[in-house]
Formats: C-alpha cells, structure tokens, sequence
C-alpha cells in the first residue's frame, strides 16, 4: 500500500481530508500502483508556495499546487520494490479563490488540484496541446473513478 504523508492537513475539514484521500487512493487503483510506497502532500498559503516556485523552478509567482516527482514516468515508478511518488505542494489560498472563481465547492477543487498535480508526479504534462488533452483525459477518468468510490461532486 502507498502511505500518505500530509503536512498541513489541520486546516482541512474531515470531509475535505476524506475526499482526498479517496480521490489519491482512486488513482493508485486506477494506475496500477499497489506499493509500497509513500507520497508526501503539503498544504500552504500563497506566500510559501510562492517561494517554493521561485527556489525551484525560478518563478517569482504563488500557483496553485507544486508537483516533485521522484521518477520521471508511472512506468519507472512501477520498477520500484519501493515506489516514492514524490510530494505534492497544494496552495490553500488559491484552492480557496479557484472554488470560487469556478463556482464550484473547495473540496471539488482540492479534489481536482490533487488530481492534476499527482498526473504530474506520474509524468504528465500540459506544455503541448496534445499532452494538455491527453492530461486533462487522465484527470476527468480518475475524478468520475472518485465519485463511483462515494466522492462527492459538490458544485
């Protein structure tokens, strides 16, 4: 089984938590990876994920989440006897401002910025138009993959 390490999770409801975790279990599923393993979720203000995207990625800028994968593909990781996904940086402010914008509830947007961010950890991308599709399929899968497994779609 691949473990979660959340650093920040006081701020979340129950719910907003449960949701997560059942969106990143569903994606395990989803992808073939049964572990062991571990991903590291942190969740920040705009302020330290701002400066986090300027240490390593030089961009003097708050996004919305970070993704460091620890390999480069879901087929390297599936090599691993021990697979480390990496760690995911989730920017509570704009989760908070994005739900908003979208008209839509915080835990759907944490549920998705989740999702985005674990493709990346997986070696996905959206630079190219084509990897953007291809992207954005994996993600909408994996969200209705979430809501069979008794996600809630609050919009």
């Amino acid at each position: 089984m691949i473990e979660l390490y959340l650093e920040g999770e006081s701020i979340l409801k129950e719910e907003e938590l449960e949701d997560l975790k059942r969106a990143l279990y569903g994606v395990f599923a989803l992808e073939g990876l049964a572990g062991p393993g571990e991903l590291s979720i942190s969740f920040v203000d705009s302020d330290e994920i701002r400066e986090l995207n300027h240490a390593y990625r030089g961009k003097d800028e708050a996004t919305d989440v970070l993704s460091f994968p620890q390999e480069e593909s879901l087929e390297a990781l599936k090599k691993q006897s021990y697979q480390v996904l990496g760690d995911i940086v989730i920017n509570m402010d704009r989760v908070r401002q994005q739900a908003d914008e979208f008209g839509h509830s915080l835990r759907r947007e944490l549920v998705y910025l989740s999702l985005h961010s674990f493709y990346h950890l997986l070696g996905y991308d959206h630079e190219e138009e084509e990897e953007k599709k291809h992207m954005r399929i994996k993600e909408e899968e994996a969200y209705q993959y979430f809501l069979k497994q008794g996600g809630e779609d609050e919009n």
